[in-house]
């Protein structure tokens, strides 16, 4: 449904064998008002075409998602009268933690997402599906250098802050104004040469017996925490 409402350019879709019920109405009532072909198929092609994943029995065609660029990403935030706010992934490889990152970063109004070529996650199909349509609308950019990206953005006016365990508490660090998050590998964390790209280091409290949040849980903490600093609006 997010697709269809963003305009994603859409081939086809395929529903499975039987009457439409449920969230399937809307959704083929819209493509077919907008001229896509609708086909139905036997549960088992779509389980084929989908490899296995939760299709809830609809899948779509779509075209190769359109990455931006990080200039793409200021000018957003440009346009909309704000000052950027901008989270990067460091060497995200889990295809569920980039789409849930994705998630939160559209809910948080952030201006878009910066992924590296190599060693990271891409936005697929599983991208697209775990954030829930987000990937439609907050737009993600693919560099080919983070650390050289990190630059560009801080000569550009942004504050840049990592997270990790071994800094400043996170209330304690001014993310207000022109901001650039960075969230780590889940296995690694922030690498050696982002870290020491970053103006501050911000680690989130733990109180239990665990001392590590998941790469997608951080990154919406950090990320909710820049929202109530910067007065819960864009």
């Amino acid at each position: 449904m997010e697709a269809l409402r963003s305009g994603h350019e859409i081939e086809k879709i395929i529903v499975k064998n039987g009457p439409y019920s449920g969230s399937l109405i809307p959704i083929i009532d819209k493509a077919k008002s907008r001229g896509i072909i609708v086909q139905q198929a036997a549960a088992a092609k779509l389980d084929k075409l989908t490899d296995g994943q939760n299709h809830q029995g609809i899948a779509a065609f779509v075209s190769a998602y359109g990455y931006v660029s990080v200039k793409d990403i200021l000018k957003r935030a440009e346009e909309a009268g704000h000052p950027p706010f901008v989270v990067i992934c460091d060497k995200i490889t889990d295809p569920h933690n980039l789409g849930a990152i994705l998630r939160t970063a559209n809910c948080v109004g952030a201006d878009g997402v910066v992924i590296p070529k190599r060693q990271s996650a891409g936005v697929n199909s599983v991208v697209m599906k775990t954030s829930a349509g987000a990937a439609e609308y907050t737009p993600v950019a693919k560099v080919t250098n983070l650390a050289n990206t990190i630059d560009e953005l801080k000569e550009a006016g942004l504050w840049i802050t990592a997270a990790d365990m071994d800094g400043q508490p996170m209330y304690d660090i001014d993310l207000k104004g022109a901001v650039g998050l960075v969230i780590g590998s889940e296995g690694s964390g922030v690498s050696r040469l982002v870290r020491e790209k970053c103006d501050f280091i911000a680690s989130i409290p733990m109180m239990g017996e665990i001392n590590s949040l998941n790469a997608s849980v951080a990154a919406g903490v950090l990320m909710y925490e820049a929202l109530r600093q910067r007065g819960n609006a864009q």
